[in-house]
């Protein structure tokens, strides 16, 4: 169930996330056309569909994907220098939501693509055919961080139990990412949330039959941001609760 707060900046916005140069990579694609197979990834997002990612989204390498920081951010990827690149398409724009892990089994120039040190996008399979053909298997292209375009606000789905708050962070803007969190309870003060994995964050704490207020830091930008009552008192487990606020 999804359910909407009211929440209000923390301070006025900083500058926008601004695109990033373009930089050398590769791409590949997982899964098939349906792209259920990118369907939760380490990133947490559960359902992209449901939650609002569709099927313009990638795996990132170990060397991109940052221990999970980087669940969020977004990229124009551009196919180039391959019979099977379409020369009419200029580039696609995906969302990382998921890990491509080292294959230390295989070669890193053959099969091995997701080995660091390599930067690598390993696509939907819509993603993909966007700007290549699948037969390709493997495209050179170039790519750069852009600001994430979202629909509304923050989104907050809440997992764990009485003593343990687990956040998963969704929709967010701008740089896409996110450093810090906090969490503020009607009867406690600021509470520092620690980096889970991929998109979530955790508090050990009892906070039951409160509301809820979160403020956030972007990894890329530092700006910070307060979502204020974002959850009422009767929150509950596996809802996502919804803001007006986002980064830019």
């Amino acid at each position: 169930m999804t359910l909407t707060a009211l929440a209000i900046i923390g301070k006025p916005c900083l500058a926008a996330y601004r695109p990033s140069p373009w930089a050398p990579a590769h791409a590949t694609f997982y899964g098939d056309g349906t792209a259920s197979e990118t369907i939760g990834g380490a990133c947490g997002y559960g359902n992209l569909f449901s939650n609002g990612y569709g099927t313009d989204t990638a795996a990132l390498s170990t060397t991109l994907f940052n221990n999970g920081f980087a669940c969020g951010t977004c990229y124009q990827i551009k196919c180039v220098q391959s019979k099977w690149c379409y020369p009419s398409v200029k580039f696609t724009t995906v969302t990382a939501t998921n890990l491509c892990p080292p294959n230390w089994s295989k070669d890193s120039n053959n099969g091995g693509w997701c080995n660091p040190p390599w930067v690598h996008f390993d696509m939907s399979k819509p993603a993909f055919m966007k700007i290549a053909q699948w037969k390709a298997g493997i495209v050179p292209v170039m790519y750069r961080r852009v600001p994430c375009v979202t629909r509304g606000g923050l989104r907050f789905k809440f997992q764990g139990n009485g003593y343990w708050l687990l956040v998963y962070v969704m929709n967010v803007g701008g740089g896409g990412d996110i450093a810090k969190m906090w969490v503020k309870g009607s009867k406690t003060g600021w509470i520092s949330m620690s980096h889970n994995w991929g998109a979530s964050y955790q508090a050990f704490a009892t906070l039951r039959g409160q509301s809820l207020s979160f403020k956030i830091t972007s990894y890329t930008t530092k700006e910070t941001i307060i979502c204020w009552n974002v959850a009422p008192a009767n929150w509950n487990l596996g809802w996502t609760y919804s803001t007006n606020v986002n980064f830019h």
